[in-house]
């Protein structure tokens, strides 16, 4: 089993690693046992950033909501 990495502490940390994982992949000069391990992380670095993108865009949603007199109320994220 591959170590678990500490997630990358922001989106664009997350997106050059993941950039770079699909790159050594793509090489196709890894051994079969560290090409899944670098995919299962790559899959990982993805799920994150999708987070990270419905957080963000959770966000502007309640910015640009057009309901003036509804009650703001504080975003709260699932897990971060």
């Amino acid at each position: 089993m591959p170590k678990k990495a500490a997630p990358p502490a922001n989106f664009e940390t997350a997106l050059a690693e993941l950039e770079q994982i699909v790159a050594r992949l793509e090489s196709g000069e890894l051994p079969l046992e560290e090409a899944l391990n670098e995919f299962e992380n790559g899959v990982q670095l993805a799920r994150q950033g999708q987070q990270k993108l419905q957080q963000a865009e959770q966000r502007v949603q309640i910015l640009l909501d057009s309901d003036n007199d509804a009650a703001l109320t504080p975003f709260t994220p699932d897990s971060e």
